[in-house]
C-alpha cells in the first residue's frame, strides 16, 4: 500500500518517537487508509465503479486533508456504523486514531491552521460483563487436550488460564523470557511486566520443553517458546484455531468462548475463587488503569449479594403476601 508522504511521516513518528509497536502502527495505518478512502468517496474523487476496499489513496494530496471538517468526521463515524457494521468499541478506536493523526498533522507540520479532530467525541461504548469459563468448565477444557501436540497445546491453555495473558503476549514468549519461576511478557505499547509462574505452569512448560523440537542456529525462530508444526513461531491464528478446537471438544460454545475469553477466565477465577485483590490483578493483567480491571469486581461479588439479602423485603414471598391477605380478610370478616 502506497501512502501519501504525510501519512508515511506520521507512521514513522508513531514507531520511532512514540515507541508504538509494529502491530499498533499497522492498526493506525489501516484506520487512516479507511478514512482517506471515505473522504475520496465523499468528495466524489473516485468512480462509483471502484470497490471501496480497492480505492487508491496514494493521490490524497494535502488539499484533501486541509478540507476536512468536523462534519466530515461525524459523517465518517456514521459511515462506520451504518455501512461497515462497526461496533462502538471499534468506532471508538478509529476516533482515537483520527485524533492522534490530526494532532500530529496540526502540531508537527504546517498543513493545518486548526485541528478538526481536537475535541472529537468518541461513541459511547456499551458496557458488558466479560464472558468466562467456570472452574469446572476450565478443567473440562484442559481434559479435552489430546493429539500429537498435546504437550504444547496443554501448556498454551494452562498459561492462558493461570496467567491471564493476551494472545499477542503468549505467541511472543521466548525461552529466555522464562527465569526460574517468573516469565517476562511484552504487552501493549511494548511494556514489559513480570508474571510469576505457579506449579501448574512450571510443570506444563517442563513437559512441553521435553518434546519441543530443537532448532539449529540458522532458524530465526529458534528461541520462540511455542512452535508450529513447521517449526516456526506459532501464529495468533493458529493459537485461536487450537483453542477453538478444544472448546468444541469440551462441549463448550465456540461462539461464546475464545482465546481472549480465557484471559477473562483467569482474571475472574483469581478474583472470585482466589480472593486476589484488585491492585494485584491489575498488575498481573497489565492494565494501564485499575478502572479497566474493576469490571471483574462486578462478577459474583459477595458484598453485593449480602447487600441484597439485607433488604427488609428479602424474605417476603408471594406465599407470605397471600397469607397476610388471608389474615386481613379473616380479621375483617370477624369485625
Amino acid at each position: 500500500m502506497n501512502y501519501p508522504d504525510y501519512v508515511e511521516d506520521y507512521l514513522t513518528y508513531m514507531e520511532s518517537i512514540l515507541g508504538k509497536s509494529e502491530k499498533t502502527v499497522k492498526e493506525y495505518a489501516y484506520d487512516i487508509r479507511l478514512f482517506l478512502r471515505f473522504m475520496k468517496v465523499r468528495r466524489r474523487l473516485v468512480s462509483d465503479s471502484v470497490p471501496f476496499d480497492e480505492i487508491d489513496i496514494s493521490d490524497c494530496n494535502t488539499a484533501l486533508i486541509q478540507s476536512v471538517t468536523k462534519t466530515d468526521l461525524y459523517a465518517y463515524i456514521n459511515f462506520l456504523h451504518k455501512s461497515r457494521d462497526a461496533g462502538s468499541a471499534n468506532r471508538s478506536r478509529k476516533v482515537s486514531s483520527l485524533r492522534s493523526f490530526f494532532k500530529y498533522i496540526f502540531k508537527n507540520t504546517n498543513l493545518l491552521k486548526e485541528n478538526p479532530a481536537a475535541d472529537l467525541e468518541s461513541p459511547k461504548r456499551q458496557k458488558s460483563l466479560p464472558k468466562y469459563l467456570t472452574l469446572n468448565e476450565s478443567v473440562d477444557l484442559l481434559k479435552s487436550v489430546s493429539g500429537p501436540y498435546k504437550e504444547r497445546d496443554f501448556c498454551i491453555l494452562v498459561l492462558f488460564l493461570n496467567c491471564g495473558m493476551r494472545l499477542s503476549e503468549l505467541v511472543g514468549i521466548n525461552i529466555h523470557d522464562i527465569r526460574e519461576d517468573t516469565l517476562v511478557v511484552t504487552g501493549k505499547g511494548n511494556k514489559q511486566r513480570t508474571i510469576y509462574l505457579n506449579n501448574a505452569c512450571l510443570s506444563a512448560i517442563d513437559n512441553y520443553l521435553a518434546v519441543r523440537p530443537k532448532l539449529d542456529e540458522s532458524n530465526k525462530d529458534r528461541d520462540a517458546l511455542f512452535l508450529s508444526n513447521r517449526e516456526k513461531r506459532i501464529s495468533p491464528k493458529t493459537v485461536e484455531y487450537t483453542v477453538k478446537k478444544y472448546i468444541i471438544t469440551a462441549a463448550l460454545d465456540p461462539k461464546k468462548y475464545s482465546a481472549h475469553k480465557l484471559r477473562h477466565t483467569a482474571a475472574t477465577l483469581m478474583y472470585t475463587e482466589g480472593n486476589v485483590d484488585i491492585r494485584s490483578l491489575q498488575e498481573i493483567l497489565g492494565h494501564e488503569s485499575v478502572a479497566t480491571t474493576e469490571i471483574y469486581t462486578h462478577i459474583n461479588n459477595p458484598k453485593l449479594k449480602d447487600a441484597v439479602n439485607k433488604n427488609p423485603l428479602a424474605d417476603v414471598t408471594q406465599e407470605d403476601i397471600e397469607t397476610r391477605k388471608n389474615k386481613e380478610d379473616m380479621s375483617g370478616s370477624e369485625e
